[in-house]
């Protein structure tokens, strides 16, 4: 069985920001496994521009971001297997690669970093009842066949959800020539970036339809029509409601699940709101030497983030692979109420609790006017104002070890004060 200091499983953004990142804290011999033909991961197909802002100052494209830090890989002499696939990794680190020119081959890692990214919410998962026809994708599946394949899905399409990959395909498809009839989005808010609902939406005159659903689907070989209608606030279908919109295409952009097919078989604690392993302050896992980072943690709303997120998981490794780093095993949990989804960290570790400490957050609904207030043992230890916070938007706080006057406290926890 072949040794590894460190095995990076996805070379997406993730995966190559954390790999750069532990290069350069010491670790030479690490192996990046990427089950694509390229490295870059999604952001090969996201040739819209957006992306760099925080990490870079400047806005590049999907595939130029995804480049500066593949270009930072190779002159690094990083190496990295494609066309390879982890089939299985055990609470030892004993990683289990396949491909076709090796066949199934094992390493043993020091330390393993999770960064396989997310994937869309199929149509099997939504329960939208109607025929079966052809003309139903995912938006991230029709944006794959626009930008690399140079096939349009379709001509007059309904978009189903208002993430960001919907929003943005509901722009594409506009400008590839098609008719996007409508956006129809079940919550009552949007969930993609306010920017993008501008940009993509209402700088084209697309029409956005909060609270509806699709609640009927007609076409034999071919979509013909859907039926949406608008719901109440227990979700369900408001008779006389519908509307049936002829289209040829219905795009699915319906919420992201983190990959954790591979951490849940090798037993890592996974959260029940986020679908991402539930990490410390180091990224760290409940697997000792298993880090966590990207969207297979949680779905991030910037790249910039996810690099960010990364560098620091690679950092952290490498310092866990030194015996520089060492938890204490014990952890005070980060409390998330009144408001707020979930935090990442979700528990801290006060032996390696840095100075400044960022912790990330998401909310469940639109609150406007509203305040987001840290308590230590039930004591507001820090607070800010925000004009409004949503879901679709992420939120962070800063934790100071100051607060804690050296002790470890009972009890952090971070909620949205209305008003």
């Amino acid at each position: 069985m072949e040794k590894k200091e460190l095995i990076i499983i996805g070379g997406g953004p993730a995966g190559l920001a954390a790999a750069a990142a532990a290069k350069e804290n010491g670790i030479d011999d690490i192996l990046i496994v990427e089950r694509d033909d390229r490295l870059g991961g999604i952001l090969n197909q996201c040739i819209h521009n957006g992306f760099g802002l925080h990490t870079f100052k400047e806005e590049l494209t999907g595939p130029e971001y995804a480049a500066r830090f593949e270009k930072k890989v190779l002159e690094m002499g990083i190496p990295y297997l494609l066309n390879t696939m982890v089939i299985n990794v055990s609470p030892e680190k004993h990683v289990t690669l396949m491909s076709r020119e090796e066949g199934v081959v094992t390493y043993k890692a020091d330390a393993v970093i999770l960064a396989m990214g997310c994937r869309e919410r199929p149509r099997g998962a939504l329960n939208i009842p109607g025929m079966r026809p052809a003309g139903i994708f995912t938006a991230g599946t029709a944006q794959r066949m626009v930008n690399i394949e140079g096939v349009m899905p379709g001509r007059e399409v309904v978009i189903l959800g208002s993430g960001d990959i919907g929003l943005i395909m509901a722009r594409r498809m506009t400008l590839e020539g098609a008719v996007v009839k409508v956006v129809a989005e079940l919550m009552p808010y949007s969930g993609g970036l306010k920017r993008n609902i501008v940009q993509c939406l209402d700088d084209y005159g697309i029409p956005l339809k909060l609270s509806h659903t699709v609640v009927d689907i007609e076409g034999k070989d071919r979509v013909k029509s859907v039926t949406i209608a608008e719901v109440d606030g227990n979700l369900n279908p408001v008779p006389g409601t519908e509307e049936k919109i002829p289209c040829d295409t219905l795009l699915l952009s319906c919420g992201l699940l983190p990959e954790n097919e591979l951490s849940r078989g090798m037993g890592v604690e996974i959260s029940p709101v986020t679908g991402g392993p539930v990490v410390d302050n180091s990224l760290a896992t409940s697997i000792e030497g298993v880090f966590a980072c990207g969207n297979v943690l949680h779905v991030h709303d910037l790249v910039d983030y996810v690099s960010e997120e990364a560098s620091q998981a690679g950092r952290h490794a490498a310092a866990y692979i030194r015996g520089e780093e060492q938890g204490s095993g014990t952890f005070v949990k980060i409390n998330a109420v009144d408001g707020v989804r979930y935090t990442v960290p979700a528990k801290i570790d006060m032996a390696t609790l840095p100075e400044k400490q960022v912790i990330r957050f998401r909310v469940g609904r639109v609150i406007r006017n509203c305040t987001v207030e840290l308590l230590i043992n039930g004591q507001v230890a820090a607070k800010k104002k925000r004009p409004v916070v949503a879901p679709g938007e992420m939120e962070e706080f800063l934790l100071l070890k100051k607060y804690f006057d050296g002790a470890a406290p009972d009890d952090i926890t971070i909620r949205i004060v209305e008003g």
